[in-house]
């Protein structure tokens, strides 16, 4: 436990000097969104601070081919060095957020090509990001795509999204996180049945398991994940990342272990001098001007 409470403490360190090291991109992202094939990107908001990452193989139902998951991991990775950036938003299309992996690309796949070739390991990006994400779900997202949006930070759910695990049908399990992080969110029971049968949840359900924090309209779905966005960017960036970072250490440690984590980090922030002119402000009832510091 000591170990561990060690490995912890440094994380919020490397986060700061991480942050600090990162490069200022001078070009918008939006302006290569034509180099792509498999996804779209813009930049929204008022402040043009949010990035929008939109699947696009509508033809495939958004399948996760690899070479979709690749220009994926590059857009993330582009937007993460950013400092414009505070926050990106992944989506899909009205009848399908992603309807799972590619099976057609899957199929001839050996144990050995998938163990020699770490298949899936350019999936790792999506949870890896060290900036807030948002899935904003509309339609289907099933296996490898209720998968994707569970790797994001908070999901927004149109009202006629359904999620699953199907992969049971085809012979398999879920492989990038359906049997881990779905358990974590809804529960041993509800994930088991989910996972066993491949029956799949309204968008209604998702919301009261917890798998969903809002179910909006869905033409209204976007938009309101790029209102959530502009919001966690008024904030400051470098917090904000630190604080992503905690959250998601509940789901990895004791909770003695992520208590001392939280802790550390909370004192870390002691350093910085956003917490400084954040406190400061709000003693003197003025709105914070936040340098990401």
């Amino acid at each position: 436990m000591a170990n561990i409470a060690k490995l912890f403490a440094s994380r919020a360190q490397c986060v700061l000097l991480a942050a600090a090291r990162q490069p200022q991109v001078a070009t918008r992202f939006a302006s290569t969104s034509g180099n792509w094939e498999f996804i779209k990107t813009e930049v929204a908001g008022e402040g043009k601070n949010v990035a929008v990452i939109t699947l696009n193989r509508p033809k495939a139902l958004n399948a996760l081919c690899n070479g979709l998951m690749k220009e994926l991991s590059t857009a993330l990775q582009e937007f993460g060095k950013d400092k414009s950036i505070a926050a990106i938003v992944l989506t899909g299309s009205e009848k399908a957020f992603a309807a799972g992996a590619d099976i057609k690309e899957m199929l001839p796949n050996t144990y050995s090509q998938c163990i020699q070739g770490n298949f899936l390991n350019d999936w790792t990006e999506v949870a890896r990001t060290q900036k807030p994400i948002i899935a904003a779900v509309n339609g289907y997202a099933l296996g490898g795509g209720c998968e994707l949006a569970m790797m994001c930070d908070i999901i927004y759910a149109g009202e006629k999204a359904k999620f699953g695990q199907p992969e049971i049908a085809l012979g398999t399990i879920p492989g990038a996180g359906g049997t881990q992080r779905l358990t974590r969110v809804v529960g041993k029971s509800k994930a088991m049945e989910m996972c066993l049968t491949g029956n799949m949840i309204t968008a209604q359900e998702a919301e009261k398991l917890g798998l969903a924090s809002k179910v909006v309209p869905a033409d209204q779905l976007v938009g309101e994940a790029i209102k959530l966005g502009e919001k966690i960017g008024t904030h400051s960036n470098l917090i904000v990342q630190l604080c992503k970072e905690a959250v998601n250490t509940a789901y990895e440690t004791t909770l003695q272990e992520g208590l001392k984590y939280e802790r550390r980090t909370f004192h870390a922030t002691f350093s910085t001098a956003d917490r400084k002119e954040g406190m400061t402000a709000f003693a003197e009832k003025r709105p914070a001007k936040f340098t990401n510091e």
